[in-house]
């Protein structure tokens, strides 16, 4: 698939995934934050939706906003779904990821609301809790919630298979050069350097047992978008 090609089937993944957690019974809603800390991650090619977003809607300070208030504690991965998928598959201990880190607020958040929320990436989408995070101090979610999150965060990487994936904040400032999305866009784009990690096929689909019928529609309409 060409870089139009990967949007559009990124697009309508969205869409599905929306429906699925409108029909949950969530607490979240307008101006609930509490989950919009600087440890989301995505995949280039959703900071390539995002960053051009931003530059089509004309001039704009996010970029600049996002570089000055840039975490040093932000989550960054050591490893991806997929890969963490074929290591399990194989009985392999997967890399250790640093247990402590910030939970500052996402740097492009302005009074409780996100300007890209239109594009906002699936790292965002799939924090759905049955309870108030912010009252609580934990989301709630249950395992078959869990189960599919995972299942659209693999199909997501494995799309975008020859980029790769990291903190938020680092891959939309990396996607803010237009030279790196031009890159991209032919790929043609290099290692970006230690703060991504390169993404891969889904090799395997981290469903336990209990959940294989259940998640099948599901299962099927993400095969019907992709033409897996």
């Amino acid at each position: 698939m060409n870089l139009d090609q990967r949007l559009n089937v990124l697009n309508k993944i969205y869409g599905l995934y929306d429906d699925f957690a409108g029909s949950l019974n969530v607490a979240c809603k307008k101006y609930c934050a509490g989950c919009c800390t600087v440890n989301v991650t995505m995949t280039t090619l959703e900071g390539y939706l995002i960053a051009r977003h931003i530059v089509s809607n004309g001039p704009s300070d996010i970029f600049l906003h996002a570089q000055g208030t840039l975490s040093k504690n932000r989550f960054k991965p050591k490893t991806t779904t997929n890969r963490l998928a074929g290591l399990c598959a194989k009985g392999d201990d997967p890399p250790e990821e640093e247990n402590e880190y910030s939970d500052e607020s996402c740097p492009l958040l302005k009074d409780d609301l996100c300007p890209i929320y239109r594009v906002r990436p699936f790292g965002c989408r799939c924090f759905v809790s049955t309870h108030d995070c912010q009252k609580a101090g934990y989301a709630e979610v249950a395992p078959f919630v869990v189960t599919v999150n995972t299942l659209f965060l693999q199909v997501i990487e494995h799309i975008d298979f020859m980029g790769f994936s990291g903190n938020f904040t680092d891959v939309l400032l990396f996607m803010a050069s237009m030279e790196n999305r031009d890159h991209y866009k032919m790929n043609t784009l290099k290692r970006p350097g230690a703060d991504l990690v390169s993404n891969m096929p889904a090799s395997v689909l981290m469903i336990p047992p209990e959940h294989r019928i259940k998640i099948k529609s599901i299962l099927d309409a993400l095969f019907s978008i992709t033409g897996s």
